[in-house]
């Protein structure tokens, strides 16, 4: 598996320099003062990015993919939650702290182990949740351009309630930019990582999986897709294993954006 970022090369680009080197050399004289010209040209040393070529939808997580996890707003998330589990379940911190944990990894969200184990009605518990503050988020301008850069259908798909959503794209200054936005409520409170809360969400949008990418933060969140035949880009860091269901990989969505994915578009686009 080979991970794509910004600064990958094949072999054969840098065998491809090396002579160039090797010709600009012979062709210089004794003493010629005369620069040598670029080796390559931005277009030459392109490579396609593999499984995002033909995509014409792209699906955004939000929490810690279309901000960093510097922002840190999941900390005051998952305080609530604590605080939320231990007065609905009348359970100590620890305790709460534990069952939060508990069902986010086996059901894929707290609220997802909440219902099937407690009967919480999800709405109320949503609502409470995300009334958090914003003010650590800043408008990133050089995201909100690559995004609109993007040929085609832009979606975000998120496992937290849509209001939550419209917030955060907002205060990033990525309003306005979607086509449209998906939150757990959309696919009837199914979570990620379950295929049927992809397979609801793409069938609401009559959306192709096959022409599709997923942007995610947790790995686990992208195996589904890879199944379904979506291209999948982990934002977040490289995993100490190889995983198939991952395909590119970034801890910088702006700048995979910017410098990676729409050049490269863009020269196919020029190809075509």
């Amino acid at each position: 598996m080979q991970w794509s970022t910004g600064y990958n090369r094949t072999a054969g680009s840098i065998k491809g320099k090396i002579a160039n080197c090797h010709r600009v050399i012979l062709a210089l004289k004794p003493n010629q003062s005369t620069k040598p010209t670029p080796l390559t040209s931005p277009k030459e040393i392109w490579m396609p990015l593999p499984k995002l070529s033909n995509v014409n939808v792209w699906i955004f997580d939000l929490d810690n993919t279309l901000y960093p996890p510097e922002a840190r707003l999941f900390d005051q998330i998952q305080t609530l939650m604590t605080q939320y589990v231990m007065r609905e379940l009348d359970v100590a911190v620890a305790t709460a702290n534990q069952l939060r944990d508990q069902y986010w990894r086996h059901y894929g969200t707290t609220l997802s182990g909440l219902m099937h184990e407690h009967d919480i009605d999800p709405a109320p518990y949503l609502r409470e949740i995300h009334d958090i503050s914003l003010a650590n988020l800043t408008q990133d301008r050089a995201l909100s351009q690559a995004i609109r850069k993007l040929p085609g259908r832009k979606i975000v798909y998120t496992n937290g309630p849509k209001f939550h959503a419209e917030r955060v794209t907002q205060a990033r200054g990525l309003g306005g930019i979607f086509d449209v936005i998906y939150g757990i409520e959309h696919a009837d409170y199914r979570p990620k990582p379950e295929r049927a809360a992809f397979e609801q969400i793409l069938k609401q949008d009559g959306s192709d999986p096959n022409l599709a990418a997923m942007f995610e933060d947790d790995a686990r969140n992208l195996s589904a897709p890879h199944e379904m035949g979506m291209a999948c880009v982990l934002v977040g860091p490289k995993p100490a294993s190889t995983l198939a269901h991952i395909h590119h990989q970034t801890e910088d969505l702006t700048d995979f954006l910017t410098n990676v994915l729409t050049p490269g578009l863009s020269r196919r686009a020029e190809a075509d």
